[in-house]
């Protein structure tokens, strides 16, 4: 099995892998440490002092991961993170992990607040962060070690890990957004756009689900957004069926937005050979490098866009990572698009025939400092 796969549970609750226990991908480097992969696990033993930072961003989410070090390893899990942060109150959340008889020992929020201390240990350790606004939990090993309240929150930032002194280890790292609500109204079909003089049929099903058959055709929220996480679920009633989930789109106009490809065939039963791009793609821009859905079940889909960077889970695995290189343009076809837009899901052709479900999203609030 791959390192902390996600079970079907944790799957239906959000969480998605920002590690995918192979490969580095989705991850960068700010400075020159000995980052790699090994057993499973990301190392680092030597080099600057600095961060192994997610290329997505988060706002407010659960955030759990394991950690292994020596006892007198100074390590730590930054949140809403810079790249290269210099100082722990203005460009980042720095979750420590350090000795007993550090000024702020494992669990404690740099300069913030200290944590219950935690015995050391050099085995694995489990911890998790919770990021809500301008509240934080710290637990280690299930155990609350830390609260805080920040009355003047950053928004959001990226998720890093840090090199400093001595070596450390972390797996099965993984993140649940939170704040999403449902998509124009989530099973009220009044609440959506509709275009009912185009060949595609939204419909909803006796579950509350939407069912789109036929094309081409568009249903479009109500909602505008321009940085933000998205999740939904999907399921296709046919082989090799395409459609896609649009967004920054122009209002109105005919699938005007960025396109989140939906399509699960792969070539000679190779899934890091995706037909027509593949599930997760963005389409036209970047391919999906594994296929990780099948027609006829339900997949879950979630997509961050922050800026010019857009990064899809697809089964909370990271497929596509991809950051838009053009000059700015009001349409996502011909440039980047930042503006908020709407978002739509595709009637592609009279083949078409998928259900949604689960839709829920939420903008991603700035930073603040």
């Amino acid at each position: 099995p791959v390192p902390g796969a996600l079970s079907a549970a944790e799957l239906a609750e959000g969480w998605v892998q920002l590690f995918d226990g192979e490969s580095l991908f989705g991850w960068k480097a700010e400075g020159k440490a000995d980052w790699r992969v090994r057993d499973g696990a990301i190392e680092v033993t030597a080099g600057d002092v600095g961060l192994l930072r997610t290329t997505s961003q988060f706002a407010d989410f659960v955030l759990q991961a394991e950690y292994r070090c020596d006892p007198a390893t100074n390590s730590g899990i930054f949140v809403r993170t810079s790249p290269r942060p210099k100082d722990p109150v203005r460009d980042c959340y720095e979750i420590n992990i350090a000795p007993r008889d550090n000024p702020f020992p494992t669990g404690s929020l740099v300069t913030r607040k200290q944590s219950l201390t935690t015995e050391p240990n050099a085995d694995w350790q489990a911890m998790e962060i919770k990021a809500e606004k301008g509240h934080f939990e710290v637990r280690v090993n299930d155990a609350l070690v830390m609260e805080y309240d920040d009355p003047q929150p950053l928004g959001r930032g990226f998720v890093g890990l840090q090199h400093n002194q001595g070596a450390v280890a972390f797996r099965n790292i993984r993140l649940r957004p939170l704040g999403l609500n449902p998509l124009s109204g989530g099973a009220d079909p009044a609440t959506w756009q509709a275009y009912p003089q185009m060949a595609g049929k939204f419909t909803y099903t006796a579950e509350g689900n939407l069912r789109v058959t036929g094309g081409p055709g568009q249903l479009e929220s109500r909602e505008r957004y321009g940085d933000f996480v998205l999740q939904l679920q999907a399921i296709t009633h046919g082989d090799h069926l395409n459609s896609g989930v649009f967004f920054r789109c122009i209002p109105g106009d005919k699938l005007m937005g960025y396109e989140s490809q939906i399509h699960n065939g792969y070539h000679d039963g190779d899934r890091s050979r995706p037909v027509d791009a593949g599930t997760g793609a963005i389409f036209r821009r970047q391919a999906a490098r594994k296929v990780m859905s099948d027609d006829h079940q339900w997949f879950h889909k979630t997509i961050v866009a922050v800026g010019n960077h857009i990064s899809v889970w697809v089964n909370g695995s990271l497929v596509t990572d991809w950051t838009d290189p053009r000059p700015p343009h009001d349409n996502p076809r011909k440039g980047l698009r930042l503006p908020p837009g709407t978002i739509m899901l595709q009637g592609h052709d009279p083949t078409t025939d998928l259900e949604f479900r689960q839709l829920r999203a939420a903008e991603l609030a700035p930073r603040e400092r």
